[in-house]
């Protein structure tokens, strides 16, 4: 019988993951009875994904705020820092701010207006036109901008991200000037010595910093990038996907767990003779309309994954040929038509006009955000995923 379902994405259901347990064991289980329970079974390039998270934990990558602190205050000397670029973000940023925090005599936070990296908004464009201030040149102080615009709460956290930030570094014993402003080298202005919080380009942000005389600049990248005090860290990424787990600590992104994919790959393929892909992923990546959030807060959405999931998808797109090369046709003769097109396709379609409009991106952040909204980041419980069909089309 001819199969009527493409890709499938099934949250698996877990144990609670704790520091040293055996993921790959953990998680095979998982799937062969979450298969044995619902009655389906594994298939040739199903995937298998883990979050981000329970790997980091398995790891116990976690480090407290006074490593931040100690940290920072070796790396940046402990006076006035300037702390430009950070998300507006409670999980994400604020408890790294609280090291920061600690770690300096004064902090100048700059947050870019209207709305930080990943579109978390502090303004809206039109109240930026009804003021008449231009956010590519104008700088704002946090008087000029409480005259201008009052208090903002985030839509959805209904959170006053100026105050709440101030209010963390005044708790741990630091001065704080607040400025807003979008350009880097207004930073140097108040001090030389800069921590770029930027994510996806903080690398453009320090050769800019560094190109106009700043004396000392670190990323959130060079932050916890090896032990502190025996803490954790992540030699890549250092703060960089770091998350609250308590008031006082923060698991941080999971250290190198490329044998950890290819382990549970292996272990599938012994136990069902199928070769499935594996990866780690973290925050997909994707725009919500409404509040205008991109989500990857993440350096990256797949910190690991297996040698099947390089590249970008490689496919037809049916109404293009349905209206186009085909468009005599229907039916019986439609379907076999397409169908010798997609056994004929070439491996690379890149310029093809019948490829246009599929989405030109990587298949780990294509399948990481389809991980990433089946999981959630709530109570679901299910924090392995398992995908099958995604390579599958329609000829299969």
């Amino acid at each position: 019988m001819e199969r009527k379902v493409g890709t499938v994405s099934r949250g698996i259901r877990c144990p609670i993951i704790r520091e040293g347990d055996n993921l790959v064991e953990m998680t095979v289980n998982s799937v062969l009875e979450a298969a044995e329970s619902e009655g389906f079974s594994l298939r040739d390039r199903d995937v298998i994904a883990l979050t981000e998270s329970i790997v980091a934990r398995a790891q116990g990558n976690y480090a407290k705020v006074s490593d931040i602190a100690a940290d920072v205050k070796e790396k940046l000397g402990g006076g006035t820092i300037g702390v430009i670029f950070p998300i507006l973000s409670r999980n994400r940023f604020a408890i790294c701010l609280r090291g920061i925090a600690k770690g300096a005599k004064k902090v100048v936070l700059m947050l870019s207006y209207p709305s930080d990296e990943v579109g978390n908004a502090l303004l809206t464009y039109d109240q930026l036109d009804d003021k008449n201030v231009n956010p590519y040149s104008d700088v704002l102080s946090l008087e000029k901008y409480r005259e201008l615009f009052g208090e903002n709460k985030h839509e959805f956290t209904g959170v006053d991200y100026v105050e709440y930030y101030s209010n963390i570094i005044k708790e741990e014993g630091a001065e704080v000037e607040v400025v807003f402003a979008n350009q880097a080298k207004t930073i140097l202005d108040y001090t030389d010595c800069v921590l770029t919080c930027d994510i996806h380009t903080r690398a453009r942000t320090k050769r800019i910093l560094k190109a106009a005389g700043a004396k000392v600049v670190c990323g959130l990248d060079d932050i916890l990038n090896a032990p502190v005090n025996g803490s954790g860290y992540n030699a890549k990424y250092g703060l960089l996907g770091s998350n609250k787990s308590t008031e006082d600590t923060v698991k941080l992104f999971p250290n190198e767990c490329q044998d950890l994919v290819e382990d549970i790959q292996s272990e599938i393929l012994n136990k069902t003779g199928k070769h499935v892909e594996v990866m780690v992923y973290g925050d997909g990546a994707f725009k919500d309309p409404q509040g205008k959030i991109w989500e990857l807060a993440d350096p990256v959405v797949s910190p690991a994954h297996t040698a099947g999931l390089i590249g970008t998808p490689n496919e037809l797109k049916l109404k293009y040929l349905a209206d186009n090369d085909f468009k005599d046709l229907s039916g019986a003769e439609l379907k076999e038509a397409i169908s010798k097109s997609i056994k004929a396709k070439s491996e690379n379609l890149v310029g093809n006009m019948a490829s246009q409009g599929t989405t030109p991106r990587q298949l780990t952040d294509l399948i990481g955000s389809l991980c990433d909204l089946t999981s959630g980041s709530g109570d679901k419980g299910t924090p392995v995923i398992l995908i099958q069909g995604y390579f599958d089309n329609f000829t299969d």
